[in-house]
């Protein structure tokens, strides 16, 4: 995609830390290469069910600047079984693979029944413990749930991928230890609740992402979204916080680093 922000091209070392290259209709490497020229060198593909886990490795391990996770989406929950539930813990044994999820609760779509759902998001937070790798987490109308489970689970490293809530529940989240992870549709007009988020935490708790082909920012929305077009949500974030660009792309990469501790 060429429509990129002309104040933040160029500027290195971003992280999308959330995207999901095999769902994109462009070739993944050509992707990723967009996505270094502006900017971002590195890339977290997130699995949503054992077999595009496993895709999301086979990515990782063919193009440099990629890294997987391994899990499943709560949406697929009433098919995660010991099967599944084996194939993903046998990923979470390669060092690429940074991260367990995404998982979560989604209360909104129910295409899996609440205690399904429950159910799973329980044995990856044991998953992540075990692990000891960061726990990818999906909330969508759930946030009560989420956190009590989380709670529940004696969860240690969680990231809340694709911030959905206000500034209060950030701040929550932020209080637990959790990283807030923005993605584009923090540019959306009608979403100035996510802005009031991102200005309520201390810059060491954000992270950025594009979850990939999924909401691409204002500018292009009705494309398919890319990892290079996480750097519209790095310049949001530098607008409502009045911080300069390089130092969100800095702190958010840094922090990047400090979530998922395999990130090189």
């Amino acid at each position: 995609m060429s429509d990129q922000n002309p104040e933040v091209v160029g500027q290195p070392g971003a992280v999308d830390t959330h995207c999901h290259l095999f769902l994109l209709d462009r070739e993944p490497s050509g992707v990723v290469e967009a996505a270094k020229s502006a900017g971002v060198d590195r890339l977290i593909c997130v699995g949503v069910d054992p077999e595009t886990s496993r895709k999301s490795l086979e990515l990782a391990e063919s193009i440099e600047g990629v890294f997987a996770t391994a899990g499943m989406h709560p949406h697929d929950a009433s098919a995660f079984d010991k099967e599944a539930g084996a194939r993903i813990e046998e990923l979470l044994h390669d060092p690429r693979v940074l991260a367990v999820g995404e998982c979560g609760l989604d209360f909104f779509r129910m295409h899996s029944p609440k205690e399904d759902q429950e159910r799973v998001f329980k044995v990856h937070i044991a998953l992540s413990n075990d692990t000891s790798k960061p726990l990818v987490v999906h909330v969508r109308e759930a946030w009560p749930d989420v956190l009590r489970v989380l709670d529940e689970g004696s969860a240690e490293r969680v990231v809340i991928h694709c911030f959905s809530g206000d500034a209060e529940i950030a701040r929550e989240c932020a209080a637990r230890g959790y990283w807030v992870s923005f993605a584009g549709n923090l540019t959306y007009p009608k979403n100035e609740g996510f802005r009031q988020a991102a200005k309520a935490l201390d810059i060491d708790r954000i992270l950025v992402e594009t979850d990939s082909p999924f909401l691409a920012p204002q500018k292009l929305r009705g494309q398919d979204n890319e990892p290079a077009n996480v750097m519209a949500t790095i310049a949001e974030i530098a607008r409502v916080r009045g911080d300069d660009v390089a130092d969100v792309i800095n702190a958010t990469a840094k922090n990047a680093r400090a979530a998922f501790t395999g990130l090189p």
